[in-house]
């Protein structure tokens, strides 16, 4: 896929770029955390970084009946995706001990913090699932910036038009100091932020504090969803009643071969 069937062709239509190259190790674990802008998103990051880059995939992907199922799952497997289940409860908790088992092995794993494709290019709130990672694997996370990636193809849209798109790599985020704080709260929060603000700075988005999926509501609400919507957040829900869905970053638009809403 990246080197004989897919990778060739996206580099000559989309001639992509990539800054901070070097800000990846040659071996090791690590998270790779990238803002998410459109489906094309899971096809460009892996294709400029050099080592595998493994995402967790919904486990609906995996268990598709006919042609199109059988595709599905041959597709998922064959480019090395792990399979999870994102229903929330005991399943978020499932998913996070994927993602820990892949960081065992000394890979790299991808997560989109903000849980879902952005739906109007804004940046919004990251899910602290990715930080409980990092506490709990001792591996620092990496804060990638998807260039360009919206206008091709924002979500919704089919086919991608033609123009170039970028990477940008920060360096590495060590979160050591907070050793033995993997079940804080408030620690999680400060890391997802302190994370969601190399992104913000590396991509030029507008961040507003709200979760992606509370901003879709409002778009089909047809209220805005931008600085014009800020509102207040309470950090008390976000580990209360929102708990089982903050806690399992799970990315919600992996790759399918098809575009989701």
């Amino acid at each position: 896929m990246k080197y004989v069937l897919v990778g060739p062709w996206l580099r000559v239509l989309f001639r992509p770029w990539v800054e901070g190259l070097d800000n990846v190790p040659d071996r090791g674990s690590a998270i790779v955390a990238s803002n998410h802008l459109s489906f094309s998103d899971s096809f460009f990051l892996p294709l400029v970084v050099p080592r595998h880059i493994t995402f967790l995939a919904k486990s609906d992907y995996f268990t598709g009946s006919g042609i199109k199922g059988w595709f599905s799952r041959m597709f998922f497997s064959g480019v090395g995706q792990v399979p999870v289940d994102r229903s929330g409860g005991r399943a978020s908790e499932a998913s996070l001990r994927t993602g820990l088992r892949v960081l065992s092995e000394g890979k790299l794993l991808g997560i989109y913090p903000e849980g879902t494709r952005s739906p109007n290019g804004t940046m919004y709130r990251g899910k602290t699932g990715m930080a409980r990672m990092a506490m709990e694997a001792g591996v620092p996370v990496i804060p990638v910036a998807m260039v360009n990636t919206y206008e091709i193809q924002p979500p919704g849209r089919l086919r991608p038009s033609l123009r170039r798109v970028g990477v940008r790599i920060g360096r590495p985020l060590d979160f050591s100091r907070y050793e033995g704080l993997e079940n804080d709260r408030f620690v999680l929060r400060s890391i997802t932020d302190e994370v969601m603000y190399e992104l913000m700075s590396l991509s030029g988005q507008e961040y507003v504090d709200m979760y992606a999926t509370r901003a879709k509501e409002l778009i089909a609400q047809g209220s805005p969803a931008d600085s014009r919507a800020m509102i207040p957040v309470d950090d008390a829900p976000d580990d209360q009643g929102e708990a089982a869905e903050d806690e399992a970053a799970v990315e919600e638009d992996v790759p399918t071969g098809q575009v989701s809403s």
